[in-house]
């Protein structure tokens, strides 16, 4: 029986992360993620009652003792190039900002990658999940014009799980398998191994892989219940002794996946005839596979 210890045995079974890109509470792309990681800065933010009850959160709220005045925002939500992407106003408007912000952060992956999905050669696979769309909750289902439209197709598609995937293979005219992965608070590590799965096996050459979760309003606190899983004073302390809970935030974060023997062949390719950047690209321009 071979040893799976070996590097023998795992030969051509590696995976390598070719391309990333990410918005997060603090950081607007990857650069100032690590940076923020490297400075220990805390990106969670305190709210004012002021901004609060500019939000519509009820007074009663604010007085309550076990209400946590913060959260981890993120900025921007609301902004999104609809015509580069060719959508209309009207289009992008009733579209989940989950899927928006997905659909950007999948070009600068590429971006960052080197890689324009339009020429790629292989196919390219895209898995990846999100949270349940609070758009659609707080923002188009009270509108009347939203209800009572009479196509209410475009809603549900712009706003339903499980068109963000597919949502991302039509737009960047990728070819390859496109799924929607819903595993709770597990879902983008679940994605990326089924990724690495469907790249092992031959299903695509590439894999773009991903998560979002965006809570509309972004400006609301939250309930502290003794007992649960939330903070009780707004911080989050991971893997210390002082830890008491978890907070609740936005974001989005997508990589893209090859099998290293091809990534490392693709290198060699690439970076003999230059890197491509656009219009999302946020790294430094430098040459990357």
């Amino acid at each position: 029986m071979s040893d799976w210890n070996t590097d023998e045995s795992r030969e051509g079974l590696d995976i390598a992360v070719v391309g990333l890109s990410a918005r997060l509470p603090g950081a607007q792309n990857i650069d100032e993620f690590w940076r923020n990681l490297r400075d220990g800065v805390e990106s969670i933010s305190s709210y004012t009652d002021h901004e609060l009850k500019a939000m519509g959160v009820d007074s009663s709220a604010l007085h309550h003792p076990n209400f946590v005045k913060a959260g981890a925002l993120l900025e921007n939500v609301g902004d999104f190039d609809a015509a580069f992407f060719g959508y209309s106003p009207r289009e992008a408007e009733v579209i989940d900002p989950q899927h928006r912000l997905f659909l950007e952060c999948a070009w600068q992956a590429f971006e960052n990658a080197g890689y324009d999905p339009e020429t790629y050669p292989g196919l390219v696979g895209v898995f990846a999940g999100t949270s349940l769309s609070t758009y659609l909750l707080f923002n188009l289902l009270p509108n009347p014009e939203i209800v009572n439209a009479e196509d209410t197709f475009q809603v549900m598609i712009g706003n339903d799980k499980d068109f963000l995937s597919t949502r991302v293979s039509y737009k960047l005219n990728l070819k390859g398998p496109s799924i929607d992965v819903q595993t709770g608070c597990s879902t983008s590590l679940v994605a990326a191994h089924l990724a690495c799965q469907s790249l092992l096996s031959f299903q695509c050459d590439a894999a773009l892989v991903g998560g979002v979760s965006v809570n509309v309003p972004q400006k609301t606190g939250y309930y502290y219940q003794p007992g649960g899983i939330s903070s009780p004073d707004g911080h989050c302390r991971a893997f210390d002794a002082a830890a008491q809970g978890t907070i609740f935030g936005s974001g989005v974060g997508v990589v893209v996946l090859k099998r290293l023997e091809d990534a490392l062949r693709d290198r060699a390719s690439t970076c003999s005839t230059g890197c491509r950047t656009g219009r999302w690209a946020t790294g430094s321009g430098d040459e990357r596979v």
